[in-house]
């Protein structure tokens, strides 16, 4: 069985930084159906934006007729990878490895077809094979066989090495050899030829190879693609709230949506074909438009609404477009106040107690004047006046409106709008 020419589609994409042969694998892959693998270490209980590069690298895989395996790190997870790593990793208890992957698994399900199907994804965790090992049995079966010379050549092992402060401790120096291993045992009881990984892998990819080349005396393959970053060379999926999660309860499917629609016009297209799974004419159709229309954020609109589908699903997708809509004007009713401050998280906000809502009621100038939208009460009703306010984005009639609890948008909070953009919160509670 023939598979499809994966291999040209990721170079075009810019999804290549290095491989092991440049030359062979092209063929190799194309000659028949292999199969791969990625790791993930369980180091939190959600995955975030910097691991949908290797999600979809395998998802490409998969969809061109190979097999992809993902390993769960509930053994290296314990260690803590150095690459890429100033410091040491602070150590996770067992129990909170096992929480956190229990709950990346469900994650990483929402990438891969998993069945019994000759490409259908598996899911693994090395902790299954690695804690049958005793200390003494891994040093003498496998840690004989890949020479502290070449660990010690990897760049991530002498990048921490070179510093003055510390260098590397033996348990982070061990991870190598621990990654290494896993290729060898997924060879052994998967067929496993060829690992994936980010750039900043390398070095663990290169150790597996050699591992193997010596205890089985197999050629295996390895091909890393580029970290996503930003233009500048920052690691993409960084926010001033920090990480940008693929959990809805770390990042919510708006957030997640909004970060994509922000992005920069140089990011966009870059983005769009590292990530997503749009044919070649309709990116370079969006590149055209980005450049003939930048104001219009076509690329960055297309790119948000397939990774949040992809994430989050249909119904995390319209969510994150009623939320949009929301805050750019539509009219705002049965929301629940949590939605609302995912919505209006930067939005200022002031709380004032309930009684203000019994008869008659908070009159609307009074509520523009105390929300801050107004810095008077005569300019509130000036704005008033000129059709200027909104309550729930709907338009203020005029200065007599009083609030009561039927103007609430959810639970406990009015949204009110001066102009187009500029709104403020009041929640009303306890004081």
């Amino acid at each position: 069985m023939q598979s499809s020419d994966i291999f040209s589609d990721l170079r075009w994409r810019g999804l290549i930084h290095q491989t092991t042969d440049d030359a062979g694998l092209p063929g190799w892959l194309q000659a028949a159906p292999r199969t791969l693998y990625n790791g993930i270490d369980p180091t939190s209980d959600s995955l975030h934006v910097g691991h949908l590069m290797p999600l979809v690298m395998l998802r490409r895989f998969q969809r061109a007729g190979h097999r992809p395996i993902v390993v769960v790190g509930g053994a290296t997870g314990m260690i803590g990878d150095p690459g890429g790593k100033s410091e040491e990793r602070n150590l996770l208890s067992v129990d909170v490895l096992q929480a956190n992957v229990a709950a990346i698994e469900t994650q990483i399900r929402a990438f891969l077809d998993f069945g019994s199907g000759p490409t259908d994804a598996r899911l693994v965790n090395n902790y299954d094979w690695m804690s049958r090992f005793s200390f003494l049995d891994f040093l003498r079966d496998v840690g004989k066989h890949l020479p502290v010379s070449v660990m010690l050549a990897k760049d991530s092992v002498k990048a921490r090495l070179e510093r003055a402060d510390g260098g590397l401790s033996y348990t982070e120096f061990s991870y190598m050899l621990l990654q290494a291993y896993d290729f060898v045992h997924l060879l052994d009881h998967y067929g496993c030829q060829l690992q994936i990984g980010g750039s900043d892998q390398w070095g663990n990819i290169t150790a597996g190879i050699d591992l193997a080349r010596r205890l089985r005396s197999v050629q295996l393959f390895g091909l890393t693609c580029p970290l996503l970053t930003k233009s500048d060379g920052a690691k993409m999926g960084k926010t001033e709230r920090g990480a940008v999660w693929l959990s809805a309860a770390r990042t919510s499917p708006y957030q997640f949506y909004q970060y994509w629609i922000n992005l920069e016009d140089t990011e966009a297209g870059r983005v769009l074909r590292f990530l997503t799974e749009l044919p070649q004419e309709e990116i370079e159709s969006l590149d055209a438009a980005g450049k003939a229309r930048p104001e219009a954020r076509e690329g960055q609109r297309r790119l948000a609404e397939e990774l949040t589908r992809m994430v989050h699903g249909d119904a995390g997708l319209a969510a994150a477009r009623r939320a949009t809509e929301i805050f750019f004007g539509a009219e705002i009713d049965r929301l629940s106040d949590a939605q609302l401050a995912e919505i209006f998280a930067d939005v200022p906000s002031r709380t004032v107690p309930w009684a203000r809502l019994e008869p008659p009621g908070l009159n609307i100038i009074d509520a523009l004047f105390e929300s801050g939208l107004a810095p008077s009460k005569a300019e509130a009703r000036r704005t008033i006046q000129q059709g200027g306010a909104y309550l729930n984005n709907r338009r203020v009639a005029g200065i007599d409106q009083n609030l009561s609890r039927a103007d609430l948008a959810s639970e406990s909070v009015i949204v009110l709008r001066s102009g187009k953009k500029k709104y403020a919160l009041l929640r009303f509670g306890e004081l």
